[in-house]
């Protein structure tokens, strides 16, 4: 006779499987949204949940809506923009000149003074 345990391959606690020990499901509603790329994604929702128009499809990353002939266009992507160009964005040309004049006048002026700059 083998050794072992009477209930072989379940684990302490679990009960018989099935629906009849559950209970029923709840009533799931399943939506079809279409990105750019024609993908079609299907998740499930409540059957009383408000549905939403977008949803990220999760194939791609790229905004879908509820209308498949007619998708919502890819973002656009903004160039990375470098610390001069937010400065720019700031500042006049004119203005840029008078800070960089009077940055200049304090550095001659401490070298004159016989400060050490590095």
């Amino acid at each position: 006779m083998a050794g072992g345990s009477a209930i072989r391959g379940s684990r302490v606690g679990a009960g018989p499987m099935g629906e009849a020990e559950r209970g029923d499901a709840a009533p799931r509603l399943y939506v079809s949204y279409f990105c750019s790329q024609g993908h079609e994604t299907k998740p499930a929702f409540a059957a009383d949940a408000q549905v939403p128009d977008t949803w990220d499809c999760p194939r791609c990353g790229l905004p879908a809506n509820l209308d498949s002939k007619n998708p919502p266009p890819p973002p656009r992507i903004e160039p990375y923009k470098t610390h001069l160009a937010y400065v720019k964005e700031r500042r006049t040309d004119k203005e840029a000149d008078d800070i960089l004049s009077e940055a200049l006048q304090a550095l001659r002026d401490r070298r004159a003074r016989g400060e050490v700059i590095y």
